[in-house]
């Protein structure tokens, strides 16, 4: 896709971020969380097409593991491959920390994450019950695993 670009993740741009993360989700990640993650050191990463910010994504690596904790698209920009080439960057930005393995924890009923881990060659390795809020209560989460070794 022609105009799309990543770049890291600064303090300055957690309004922007936020703005997208609540548009795509009923429970969002906070202004906190957002610099939490950035202060700690770990890979957060924006997505562009063109100028205009359409994603973003966080991860964390470290003694062999990445673990993939946040990865979002704006609504309208959804359905289109963006998610996946999210995915492949946050991906290779954790084999580039060394990382021999990938996690994820996806809600039960996100059907369409799940198809792009599934597509993607992650495996659901178990389950957290009652891990994310939902409205009305907790929902499950699925966790997944990406093996990065050739």
């Amino acid at each position: 896709m022609n105009g799309l670009h990543f770049r890291p993740m600064l303090e300055s741009d957690v309004d922007a971020v936020l703005h997208v993360e609540y548009s795509a989700f009923s429970h969002p990640w906070t202004r906190g969380i957002f610099l939490d993650c950035i202060r700690s050191g770990y890979e957060c990463w924006l997505m562009f097409l063109g100028n205009q910010q359409i994603g973003h994504g966080v991860l964390t690596a470290a003694a062999g593991e990445s673990h993939l904790l946040n990865i979002t698209v704006k609504p309208e920009n959804q359905g289109n491959g963006l998610g996946g080439r999210l995915l492949a960057h946050l991906i290779e930005r954790a084999r580039q920390r060394e990382a021999e393995v990938t996690f994820l924890e996806v809600r039960e009923s996100n059907e369409a994450a799940n198809h792009l881990y599934e597509r993607f060659g992650f495996n659901e390795i178990g389950r957290r019950k009652n891990y994310y809020p939902a409205v009305g209560g907790r929902e499950d989460a699925l966790v997944m695993a990406y093996s990065l070794l050739d």
